[in-house]
């Protein structure tokens, strides 16, 4: 409703009349709500990085997890795996397997294990062997169940606490194609672990991630990375130009 109404402004100050030149004013107006401005950089170079990755089962939270470790490899990163999803059936096997398919360590204990002691030892590993980017993936969970949400402020604040020489940052993958549900999502967990980013999965089919611009305008949350298909290297840098072309396509 807030692009609405800023576009019918403009149309009448500009006596635009036009049916493409409302789409390419559309374009510019989305593309400017979508240029969250953050000053923290993604995953800086310069330093040793532990990522903490967020959301809820089956937004493609692990696959995602795969594309920023080959993107990182690429990069010439050295990089580390930590398996704190301990209760989900399969849920360490999936991270192993993906470590080796990827060629990259991976810090895991046994099933039903406390999360916050892979997350702790995750660290001092990554410390010990000189590791660039940690990424800790975390127990997916409903935004809506509160002994959960209350676990993973725990192994937050583990990282918090044990990650003096690496810099903190916690990204939200959302599946761009949950719709609203997906801004009350982002409430949720930014409430609980201070997001710093999202990353929008699932825009290789006919849903264009509409819900993005819900989350940048009302929570002031950026996009970093958008997924675009199922292989590991089928992530990109979000740019906000492209995505309202893909919303709006030129005829």
């Amino acid at each position: 409703m807030e692009l609405l109404d800023k576009i019918q402004v403009l149309v009448e100050e500009q006596s635009i009349t036009e049916p493409s030149d409302v789409k390419a004013l559309m374009r510019k107006e989305i593309s400017n709500m979508l240029k969250v401005r953050s000053e923290l950089e993604p995953i800086p170079a310069d330093t040793p990085v532990v990522l903490l990755v967020v959301g809820v089962n089956g937004s493609g939270k692990t696959t995602s997890i795969a594309k920023m470790v080959e993107t990182a490899k690429n990069e010439g990163r050295n990089v580390m795996l930590a398996a704190a999803d301990t209760f989900r059936a399969g849920a360490i096997e999936q991270i192993n397997i993906w470590g080796e398919r990827l060629g990259v360590p991976v810090i895991s204990h046994r099933h039903g294990s406390d999360p916050g002691a892979v997350a702790f030892d995750a660290l001092n590993a990554a410390r010990a062997r000189g590791i660039d980017l940690l990424i800790i993936d975390t127990a997916g969970r409903l935004h809506t169940t509160h002994n959960l949400m209350e676990e993973l402020r725990k192994v937050r604040g583990i990282v918090e606490k044990n990650s003096a020489d690496f810099v903190e940052r916690v990204l939200l993958v959302i599946d761009g194609t949950t719709g609203q549900n997906g801004l009350i999502q982002a409430k949720s967990f930014t409430d609980a672990v201070q997001c710093d980013g999202v990353f929008l999965t699932k825009l290789d089919g006919t849903a264009r991630g509409g819900v993005a611009l819900s989350i940048s305008v009302e929570l002031g949350l950026p996009v970093w990375f958008i997924g675009t298909g199922e292989d590991a290297v089928d992530m990109s840098a979000f740019d906000a130009d492209a995505f309202a072309e893909a919303v709006l396509p030129k005829a």
